[in-house]
């Protein structure tokens, strides 16, 4: 069993920088590939980025690429999501998922943190 916490979420101003946390709680931390993603209202939810067990980035999310940065602390069994440049088009609750290693689906969710970036 693995419990999602996000933090870092907030309202900022276009061209603002964030960085989103998520604390994960149980063993084997470092055998999950970790995934954020994110739903704005009357929007499905959006693949943004994610890394893997082995520690492969992978930006799911073309608009993010170059402005978004995905990584993970082993140690603190904590992966975050550097986002800068925000755009109000990236408003949107950013949820934070886990699956064992190259598993197909994600079976662990966090109750999401929102983000709302202002023009």
């Amino acid at each position: 069993q693995v419990q999602l916490v996000e933090s870092g979420g907030g309202l900022v101003q276009a061209g603002d920088s964030l960085r989103l946390s998520c604390a994960a709680s149980g063993r084997s931390f470092s055998s999950y590939t970790m995934g954020w993603f994110r739903q704005a209202p009357g929007k499905e939810r959006e693949s943004v980025a994610t890394v893997s067990w082995t520690g492969t980035n992978i930006y799911n999310a073309d608009s993010v690429k170059g402005r978004f940065t995905i990584s993970r602390d082993n140690a603190k069994n904590t992966v975050y999501l550097q986002m800068n440049s925000l755009k109000p088009a990236d408003t949107a609750r950013y949820y934070c998922a886990a699956r064992f290693r190259g598993a197909a689906r994600y079976d662990y969710w966090g109750q999401g943190t929102q983000v709302t970036v202002s023009s």
